[in-house]
Formats: structure tokens, sequence, C-alpha cells
């Protein structure tokens, strides 16, 4: 087997659907197999994944949610492949994004794992495709707003290169770096075992690359980040990765370093409750819906104004070029690595897409159906 696909599901089975179909799409020429990881859905997640693809996918549904880290590792056991893919639920790739990346770690044996070129859902770029090692001078740097060395801004985007840290959103691992180094730390139930990973991958004597393979990641559809859960499992997390690899310094250095995140969460957590009054007392800009265009054949877009009609939501014909535009793409005559071609030249817009066989309309914001 030459590639194992691994994505952790947690009550958004409508992502995980379109992330697995680009992958079958960018994997119809390699030996590959997809695990899907359920991490106790409350939400019917498994008996619609099971509907939908039945024997195409490895799906495995766990008792427990035992975070991001412990799904992985369960699914990593059962693979066989000579590459391991992590991939979010809430992204889907472009139908070369993995033939470029499996070629790249064939002519590297050193790259022990590789990184994407992730964008956003409105066309931009994620800085977050690559980050250097967040030491403590340069966490306590973050911390205080600077980041231009924590993104490791000098790289060009177009080009390959060394990198520091891989995000888990996409992080493609050879087999033989983790039977060297370990598996996911499942200390970390979610945020941070990518840095962690990343770290020992480098002390293992591997490295790690950047290489500018193309993916849309719409951030977090996983996860509820105006929570207080949110904040407490991020920054616990970054508490863990630095106690961890760091612990031993003197205290006159960790020092500054753990009152900069204790200060962080508590700020984030400040900004959350006053962003709450403001909503619960009236004080507050109502956000507007988009207005959406579609792109695709006429049986896409009439299906997609019955959904509209239904829902009361507003469309266009054409693009007016006014703000807040929403562009759905039809997945069923559009290529994803064209699709992300049309996303970056309407940077600004936000994208969505649209499949016949499910008839929903996926938005980083929303599920319309």
């Amino acid at each position: 087997m030459k590639l194992s696909v691994i994505i952790v599901n947690y009550k958004v089975c409508y992502f995980v659907e379109q992330c697995v179909v680009s992958v079958q799409k960018a994997t119809r020429d390699i030996d590959c197999e997809i695990f899907v990881v359920d991490n106790h859905s409350s939400d019917g997640s498994v008996d619609y994944l099971k509907k939908r693809f039945g024997s195409e996918i490895n799906l495995i549904e766990c008792n427990h949610n035992g975070g991001f880290a412990k799904a992985n590792n369960i699914a990593i056991r059962q693979s066989t492949g000579e590459y391991v893919l992590l991939l979010n639920p809430d992204t889907f790739v472009g139908e070369d994004s993995l033939k470029q990346v499996l070629t790249f770690m064939d002519e590297h044996p050193k790259a022990g794992g590789v990184g994407v070129k992730m964008y956003n859902a409105d066309g931009t770029v994620a800085r977050e495709s690559r980050r250097g090692l967040p030491t403590p001078y340069v966490s306590f740097l973050k911390m205080l707003g600077f980041t231009k060395r924590y993104y490791m801004s000098h790289l060009s985007w177009d080009e390959p290169g060394k990198i520091d840290v891989i995000s888990g959103a996409c992080f493609m691992l050879r087999r033989e770096a983790l039977n060297k180094i370990g598996l996911l730390d499942e200390d970390f139930f979610m945020y941070g075992e990518d840095i962690d990973l990343s770290y020992r991958l480098q002390k293992g004597g591997y490295e790690n690359w950047y290489v500018p393979a193309r993916i849309v990641h719409y951030k977090g559809e996983s996860t509820q980040k105006t929570s207080s859960r949110y904040v407490h499992v991020f920054y616990q997390a970054m508490l863990i990765f630095f106690r961890k690899h760091y612990g031993h310094l003197s205290f006159l250095v960790t020092l500054p370093i753990k009152f900069a995140i204790y200060f962080r969460a508590f700020i984030a957590l400040v900004m959350m409750f006053y962003w709450r009054m403001q909503k619960y007392l009236g004080f507050y800009h109502r956000i507007e819906d988009p207005i959406f265009v579609f792109n695709g054949k006429q049986d896409m877009r009439n299906a997609c104004k019955e959904i509209f009609k239904r829902k009361g939501l507003t469309y266009e014909e054409v693009s007016s070029g006014k703000r807040n535009i929403c562009i759905v793409y039809d997945t069923d005559t559009i290529s994803y690595e064209d699709i992300i071609n049309f996303s970056i030249t309407n940077a600004g817009c936000v994208l969505g897409t649209y499949n016949s066989k499910s008839c929903l309309i996926i938005t980083p914001k929303e599920v319309i159906k």
C-alpha cells in the first residue's frame, strides 16, 4: 500500500463526505486506503457515512471521544501505507496535490513529514501552512503579536522549502519515521500535537518540508472557537508542549512564557464574554447573510435555486461585484483543482460547493440542505 489517508470526524459528516470524495479523485492512480475515525458523534454521522461510502472507506466507530491525537493513532495502527496522511475533515484537496507530495517524498528520503499550501475559504493563503518552532523566544514574540518569524515569512510560497512545523490539517508522514519516533502524543486532546510531532521528527534526524501542493481548509468546522472549551483546550496544548520540551529551562526563562500563555487565555475569555454580553444586550452589528452566486451547469443552478427558495435565501444569476459574495461551485462538473483556481482569482469571495449526490451546499459557516 502506497498511501493511507486518515480523517477524524466529530459531528461534521457532510464536510467529511466532501473531503473523502476529493481524496478519491486525487488517488485514482494511487494504491490508497482511506480511514475515517468517528469520535463518538451524536448526530448520525456514522450511519450517514456508512450509507454514503460503504466499503469504500474504513470506518472506525469510537465509543468515546479521546481527542484528535488518539483517534489518528487508532487508524495509524490499523493502516498499512508506506506514507500516512493526516487530513482535517473540513478540507478538500486538488486532484494533483497528493501525487505532488508523494513524488517529493519519494525523491527526498530524509523528509519525514511534508505540509502543503493551504488556502482559506476566501481564496487567501493560510499562514499556518508553514511555521517555525515555538522556542521560548519565538513563542514570546508571538504572544506579543510579532509573528513574522513564527510563520517563516522569508520563504517563497511557490517553491519547496524546509520548515519546522507542519500543520495537522494536512500532514504527510513517512511510516518509517513514525516507527522510529512514535505516534502522536495523546496528552494533546486537540491542537499542539502537530507541533510536537514535527519537533520529534527533527529530533529523530528527519526533515520537515513545505511543498506548494494546494488544498482548501475551511478552518475549525469541528470546533466551536467561540466557546470557553476551545480556549481551555487550545492554551492547555501550548502549556503541555512548553512543559514537555522546555520545562528544564531556567525559571527566569519559563516564567515569562507561562505568564504570556495564561494572559492570552485570559484576554480571549474576556473578549468572548464581552461579545456575548453585547449580543445579549443588543449592542452589536447584525452580520448580513452573503449573496450567493452559482457556478455550474443549468441542472446544478436549478437545484440550488430550489433549495434557496425553500430556505428564503438570496442569490444572483451573475455576480454584481458587491461585497459579501459566496460563489457556489458544482463539484460534479468542475474539478477541485479548478475550484481552487477560481477561488484564488475571486479572492475575497467566500467559497461554497454543491454535490448532486448529497444535494448539499457547503460553505465555511453552514451546510444548506
